[in-house]
């Protein structure tokens, strides 16, 4: 169930007009525009392509990308998260954590009360610690627990004393969960993040699917420390994951 800050924050983008599909979306998973999902969380087109040895996650909405983020709390414990998306097949051992060790997923966040990219200043005034609510990029491992709702998932914690493989960019919270500092590209309907690979074929070889999606870190900031608790809209209606790399 969202919280009274979510529906306060999607409610005011629900009328918002829908902006004109300027961009390139052939291919990949088109959908149609929903009255029901607030504008810059409805999902009319995912797709992953590869430009050379980069990966190229793109999602279009129905309405301004970005607009809408969650409302301040003032605290970590119960804070909100909006999120753009891509779950896939990609091992996820091809960006540093254990192989199967679930679901690995790009995503786009913002959430003004806290920072999670400790390597990185996005917003220019020299204090890397105080920006978590500019748009940036993470990769996710997600899987599921019943603490979160019935059928929910979770970015996949980190049991107490436990040492898994990470990336070297893991941020020290104890989720998997890297934050590589590609920055997203958001322009009017669209959201883009260019993702280098050592193997493309790894990529190419994979499929996706795109989500909007609202998290929450548990109120006691204990396992499980973020949970997926509000699903706005999926690209594939089901999660089945349809979409084909450059396809």
């Amino acid at each position: 169930m969202r919280t009274a800050t979510a529906i306060a924050a999607l409610a005011a983008t629900l009328t918002a007009p829908a902006l004109a599909q300027a961009h390139d979306h052939d291919g990949g998973i088109a959908a149609a525009a929903s009255d029901a999902v607030a504008a810059p969380f409805d999902i009319v087109h995912a797709r992953i392509t590869t430009e050379g040895n980069a990966a190229v996650f793109h999602i279009a909405v129905s309405g301004r990308a970005g607009e809408s983020k969650p409302a301040p709390s003032g605290q970590l414990a119960g804070s909100e998260v909006f999120s753009y998306v891509w779950p896939t097949s990609i091992d996820p051992s091809e960006v540093g954590f254990e192989r199967a060790a679930g679901i690995l997923a790009l995503a786009v966040t913002a959430h003004p009360d806290f920072d999670d990219t400790p390597l990185f200043d996005e917003n220019g005034d020299s204090d890397p610690a105080n920006d978590g609510d500019i748009w940036h990029s993470h990769w996710v491992v997600l899987g599921p627990d019943e603490a979160c709702g019935p059928g929910a998932l979770k970015v996949i914690d980190i049991p107490e004393g436990a040492s898994p493989r990470l990336p070297k960019t893991w941020p020290g919270l104890p989720i998997l969960l890297d934050s590589p500092g590609w920055d997203p590209l958001i322009d009017a309907e669209s959201v883009e993040v260019r993702v280098p690979f050592d193997d493309i074929a790894v990529v190419e070889a994979a499929s996706h699917d795109g989500v909007t999606a609202g998290l929450r870190v548990n109120e006691s900031a204990h396992a499980p420390l973020l949970c997926v608790t509000d699903v706005f809209d999926v690209a594939s209606g089901d999660l089945s994951l349809p979409g084909r790399v450059n396809e």
